[in-house]
Formats: structure tokens, C-alpha cells, sequence
């Protein structure tokens, strides 16, 4: 009975109520507006909601969070241009939809089927948060290292006709990521003695260059062509759509909730990983993947939403963030007094609840709040190309300056913009370049960890490798999906039939 009251907190107080709408409507258009992230928005929070009550900020707060997380998804799915790194698979298939007049219903299923993952995610949380913390304390450097070659291996998913040209594209994703101090030793890394690329070059930067700047140079092309009228006699999708989707998005929502509940992985990882498990398993679609496949839409969607709800899990039980966003509830937590951890379950667990409420009230409200305007939204992509793509490109320069308030960040954005331009006219896909660029710290970081760990000595990584149970499933599963995209094992299969 306690737990239900504390769950019910945010749900009668009519100002918890309305700064959880706020957030949630606020986050949704953010999340939308490259290079606007959720961490800056819940970031620049702590210093408004400083001297407020706990509840009021962590209210405002995870409705920014769970409503931007979700908001990426429209400009995806409108321009071909994420609203955040987790919404860079929506676009795969979502531009496709939209470019044959689909725009109202895809993003009418990506928001219904956004709120079950969300659900999901928040189920895990109220339900297994303790095991699946447990879980993720279990992985080690090598495991972290691994998930993020598992997410590397995605380029063949991304990369379109040519995995060849996709595996090009990745591994310059992957140097560009390289720039920069060495995280571990400080020491300078293709930095050329210039002090501003210290730092690193940005991968919102990169993003946004690659997405919105090149499809701006790309459609200054076609300025004749005239904009594709939408279809919005249905936004709020058909229940046989639903329930058709319903058994993968159950499948991409798992994944999301493990990946989400790994400390600093976040759904990023997970929307990309559940595309590719869509593309694996999906089979006969109505469209083939990357040409407006409903499938590749809710998967990535499905994932990212659940992610949130995880990465509430080593947050709260273990003190661990999940992702960025966590990280900065951690400040805030700490800032009102309160030790996220295995004692906040102890002391004070009606803030769990409490949280755990929080969310699910917001996910009711991103139902709303998606559902609505979209007719208003879906008029962006009619609006003649004249007016449309200045407006894209104003909104890029501004996004890539918010980064750090540094005009280095939008030259990169505009020089990684005409990169992307020629790439798309040569048939390289973008995708897996963002790709590389998110997952070479990750590997380059665990990776020396790992072997540092292991005393430098390849054998005894190996043989841990090995050993380790949870090690050893990656170890094999990487491989697997290594053949599986090489022409190595459709000859193998070939030869195997033929000496049938």
C-alpha cells in the first residue's frame, strides 16, 4: 500500500500534474530540434530548479527527458534529420514514409508504438531493477568493449547496396572519433597542435552536418520538384497495425531495457541494435528495409523509448548513471540532499516510486501530446523548398553553435555537411559514419581497460574471455553476425546443399 501511495504522489497533486505535462510538451519539440539535446535541457534545469522542492524538479525533469528522447524522431522521420543520435535509424525508414506521402501515419505509429516501449522500459524499472542491476554490474571492460563492436558490426544495416562502402564509411567514423586527448593518458591525438580540437569533434556536430547540411545541398538539386502532399485523413494508427507490431516492438523493447541498464551506454546504442535485430528477423515486409519499411521504424523507436526507463535501473539501485541524462538527476539528487544508490532503496524508497510514477504519467502525456499537432507538424515538408531549406540551415548553425557556444562547432558542422554531400552523390551511406564516430571511444576507452586489467597480456584477456559466461555469448555472437556478413557463409551454405 505504501508503494501504490508514493507511485500515486505525481498523479494527485495538481501542480506535480502540470509540471509533468509542461516537461513532457516541452521536451517533444527540444528533442526535435538538432543539436537542442535532452542532456542540455535537463541540464540547464538544475540551475532553474535549484532552490525548488525535490519533487517539482524531478517531475519537470523526466517529462523533458521522456518527451525529447521521443521528440528526435519528427524531424527524422519530416526531413531526414535526427533530432538526437537515437533517432538516427527512425530516419532510415521513417523519410522514406514521408516522401510517399505517409509522414501523418508514421509519425502517428512511431508515437503509439514509442509509449509501449516506453511502458516496458518502466515496467523492468518497477519490477526487476535490483536483478537487471545486478546483470549490469556483472559486465567487465572486455564485455562494454565487445557490445561496442557488436554495435560497429551494425554498418552492414546501415550501409545500404555496398556493405564494402558501408565498412569505409564506419571506419571514418571511427578515426574522426579518435581526435582529441587520449582519455586515459591526456596525450594529443591527430590534434595537430590546434588547442580547439582538444576536446574531440563533436558527434552532434558531425550529425548534424552529415544530415541536415548535406540534405540541404542535396535537395538544392531538385528545387523544381514539388513537395509531396501528405496523407492526413489518419493519424492515430489502425489497431491491425498495432497489433501487428506489436510482437517486435515487445522484442526491440527488450533490448532496449538491456542495453538502457548498461552504465553509460544509453539508447543510442540500443535504437541502432534494434534495427538491425528488425532488418534480421523481419521477414517478407511490405517494403523492403530503407525504402519506407514500418518495421524499421518501430524498432529503433520501440528501443530508445524502453532505454529511458532502464537507465533509471543502475541510477537508483547502484548510484550508477545510466546514460548522460541520469547523470545529471544523480547532481540533482545530490543537490537536494538525497545519495542515489543502494541506500536512497533503503532510507527513502518512496522516492522510487515516486519516480516510478513520474514516468509513467509522462508516458500517458507523450501519447497525448504526440497524437496532437501532427497535422500541423507534417505542413514542415510542404512548405516550398525556398523558404524550407534556408530555414533548415539556420536551424543547423544554431543547433551545432548550442553545443558549447563555439563557432569551431558549426564549422565543423558545415565542412562534415558538404563531406556528407559528396558521399551521398558517390552512394555512401552517412549512417555508419555517426555510427563510428559514437562507438570509438567506447571501444578505444574498454579496450585498453580491458587489457590493462589482464596485466597487458593477450593470453590471460582471452582466456577470461572465454571463461566468462556473459564474455563468452558476445565473443560468439559477434562472430556469428561477422559471417553472417561476409559472402563466407551464403558459399558455405551453397557448398553444404550442393553436397547434399
Amino acid at each position: 500500500m505504501e508503494a501504490l501511495q508514493y507511485f500515486l504522489i505525481s498523479w494527485l497533486d495538481p501542480w506535480l500534474v502540470f509540471l509533468l505535462a509542461a516537461g513532457t510538451f516541452a521536451g517533444i519539440y527540444i528533442g526535435a530540434i538538432p543539436g537542442l539535446s535532452v542532456t542540455m535541457a535537463v541540464s540547464i534545469l538544475i540551475s532553474f530548479t535549484f532552490s525548488w522542492q525535490v519533487n517539482d524538479a524531478l517531475c519537470l525533469m523526466i517529462g523533458i527527458f521522456v518527451g525529447g528522447v521521443y521528440g528526435g524522431a519528427r524531424t527524422a522521420i519530416l526531413l531526414n534529420i535526427p533530432g538526437g543520435p537515437s533517432s538516427i535509424a527512425t530516419a532510415l525508414d521513417g523519410y522514406p514514409l514521408a516522401q510517399r506521402g505517409e509522414a501523418g501515419e508514421a509519425i502517428g505509429l512511431s508515437t503509439v508504438m514509442s509509449v509501449v516501449g516506453g511502458f516496458v522500459g518502466i515496467l523492468a524499472l518497477a519490477l526487476a531493477a535490483p536483478s537487471i542491476s545486478d546483470f549490469a554490474l556483472g559486465f567487465q571492460p572486455r564485455d562494454f568493449m565487445l557490445l561496442a563492436i557488436l554495435g560497429i558490426l551494425l554498418v552492414g544495416s546501415l550501409a545500404g547496396e555496398s556493405l564494402a562502402k558501408g565498412v569505409v564509411a564506419g571506419a571514418f567514423g571511427m578515426l574522426i572519433g579518435t581526435v582529441g586527448l587520449d582519455p586515459l593518458t591526456a596525450e594529443e591525438r591527430f590534434t595537430f597542435g590546434m588547442v580547439q580540437l582538444w576536446s574531440g569533434i563533436s558527434f552532434i556536430a558531425v550529425m548534424i552536418g552529415m544530415f541536415g547540411v548535406s540534405e540541404v545541398l542535396f535537395q538544392l538539386r531538385h528545387m523544381d520538384k514539388v513537395a509531396v502532399k501528405q496523407d492526413l485523413s489518419r493519424i492515430v494508427p489502425r489497431w491491425s497495425s498495432v497489433r501487428k507490431m506489436l510482437p517486435l516492438s515487445l522484442q526491440t523493447s527488450t533490448i532496449g531495457v538491456g542495453v538502457g541498464a548498461l552504465p553509460g551506454v544509453g539508447g543510442d546504442i540500443a535504437a541502432l541494435m534494434a534495427y538491425d535485430y528488425a532488418k534480421r528477423t523481419t521477414r517478407n515486409p511490405e517494403v523492403p528495409f530503407g525504402q519506407g519499411a514500418k518495421e524499421g521504424l518501430v524498432a529503433p523507436e520501440t528501443a530508445n523509448s524502453s532505454a529511458v526507463g532502464a537507465s533509471f535501473i543502475p541510477m537508483l539501485t547502484l548510484g550508477i548513471p545510466g546514460d548522460a541524462v541520469t547523470a545529471i538527476f544523480i547532481g540533482a539528487l545530490f543537490i537536494h540532499g538525497l545519495n542515489p544508490g543502494p541506500m536512497l532503496m533503503i532510507e527513502q524508497p518512496h522516492m522510487f516510486w515516486f519516480i516510478v510514477g513520474g514516468l509513467v504519467l509522462a508516458n500517458i502525456f507523450l501519447l497525448i501530446f504526440g497524437l496532437t499537432g501532427i497535422k500541423i507538424f507534417t505542413r514542415i515538408v510542404e512548405i516550398p523548398k525556398g523558404i524550407l531549406l534556408p530555414l533548415i540551415l539556420l536551424l543547423s548553425v544554431v543547433g551545432a553553435y548550442a553545443l558549447n557556444n563555439s563557432v569551431t562547432d558549426v564549422y565543423w558542422m558545415l565542412g562534415f555537411g558538404v563531406l556528407g554531400f559528396f558521399m551521398k552523390e558517390y552512394g555512401y551511406q552517412v549512417g555508419p559514419v555517426i555510427l563510428g564516430v559514437i562507438l570509438s571511444r567506447l571501444i578505444d576507452e574498454n579496450w585498453r581497460r580491458a587489457i590493462i586489467s589482464e596485466q597487458e597480456s593477450l593470453g590471460s584477456f582471452f582466456a577470461n574471455m572465454l571463461t566468462s559466461p556473459l564474455s563468452l555469448v558476445l565473443f560468439l555472437t559477434v562472430i556469428v553476425i561477422l559471417l553472417s556478413q561476409t559472402p563466407l557463409l551464403g558459399h558455405a551454405r551453397r557448398a553444404l546443399s550442393r553436397a547434399k
